[in-house]
């Protein structure tokens, strides 16, 4: 507990006072946001607001979290390792494509094929290491080969399918983050939500692992997980850092998280679930980023299928994702965001109860 409040209360310390510094820098180097055009108009007026400052939540909740493990005489775990691996490689995705708009000023970063190389060679990396190695004295990996809501059931999967499953969690995820970073405070709102949700689970992991003297041996009341403890720390370190950064990030914006923090959040997502074996819950703590993913799947699939019938294609929304529909229908873009945190607030809410429901039953 002590290292958690700790890696929390440095990761808020470092995204308030580096956020700040992070807006005169890039302000000063002209790094500013290009906006899509076909995007809602209240939007143009954030042309040229500084971005990419999603670096910060990647750099302060990082530094928190392993100033936090010294402090506390810890060592970072493999769990925590393999987490931030997926947390900084997806980030570095973001940044090439962040880098790539500022420098051209174009919304046009890095093509869909170079993001998705990306995120596939930082998911299968992560996909190998995590189910292949660093077995504790239990014989526990960070990742299993089976699949799991709360714990791990059915038989175990062949490697070739973990690793689609593992690919295809952390490509959509951080898509779905990227999706929901489109409104002043949306995303580092939900966000610090999420993780926040995803510290209270690994700290009850922690508390009911499996072999533990004073935990129950029902298999519904221990866990077979790595180390939750370190996941629960590094969780709250970065939903703390989403917290400082929205300081500066609520409407009016004076830095955009960028997509270095949009993939870099959804990758650690990701790695979260599938190392607290909740990739299924998982869906329901995320519950606002199903959402906006849904939303554009839809729109997408409903205007290709129109256009093919009809010749025309027709659209199910006024723009995709989500929240930029209920823009142009003339809410308020603080409006818009406010009741999308009481819809993720819900998410994670359902998702808490049904994890401890499955406990006591």
């Amino acid at each position: 507990m002590r290292a958690i409040l700790l890696s929390s209360g440095l990761a808020v310390l470092c995204s308030l006072i580096g956020t700040r510094i992070a807006i005169g820098w890039f302000t000063r180097h002209g790094f500013g946001q290009p906006i899509r055009d076909d995007g809602p108009t209240t939007h143009h007026v954030k042309r040229g607001t500084p971005t990419m400052g999603g670096l910060v939540i990647l750099l302060g909740s990082t530094a928190a979290y392993l100033l936090a493990t010294v402090l506390t005489d810890a060592r970072p775990s493999a769990s925590a390792w393999l987490l931030l691996l997926l947390f900084l490689g997806c980030g570095v995705v973001g940044f090439l494509d962040d880098f790539i708009k500022v420098y051209t000023q174009n919304n046009q970063g890095l093509t869909s094929r170079a993001k998705m190389a990306g995120q596939t060679l930082t998911a299968l990396t992560f996909g190998v290491l995590a189910t292949q190695l660093f077995a504790d004295e239990r014989g526990v990996r960070p990742a299993s080969q089976h699949l799991s809501t709360t714990h791990d059931w059915g038989i175990k999967l062949p490697l070739v399918v973990v690793l689609l499953l593992i690919w295809f969690i952390v490509t959509a995820t951080s898509n779905g983050a990227n999706l929901a970073d489109g409104a002043d405070g949306l995303l580092a709102g939900t966000s610090a939500m999420v993780f926040g949700a995803y510290a209270v689970v690994c700290f009850w992991q922690n508390s009911h692992r499996c072999g533990s003297a004073d935990v129950a041996a029902s298999a519904s009341q221990c866990y077979e997980v790595r180390d939750p403890l370190d996941l629960a720390v590094l969780s709250a370190a970065i939903a703390a850092a989403c917290i400082g950064f929205l300081w500066w990030n609520a409407k009016p914006a004076q830095i955009i998280m960028g997509d270095v923090g949009s993939l870099a959040i959804g990758g650690a997502l990701a790695g979260l679930a599938i190392m607290s074996r909740t990739e299924l819950l998982m869906a329901v703590i995320g519950g606002l980023f199903v959402l906006e993913t849904l939303s554009v799947l839809l729109q997408v699939g409903y205007f290709k299928l129109t256009r093919r019938l009809t010749g025309t294609g027709r659209r199910i929304f006024r723009i995709a994702p989500i929240h930029h529909h209920f823009e142009h229908l003339g809410w308020d873009e603080v409006t818009v965001v406010i009741r999308f945190w009481i819809i993720a607030g819900l998410s994670v809410v359902t998702g808490l109860g049904i994890f401890y429901a499955d406990w006591l039953g």
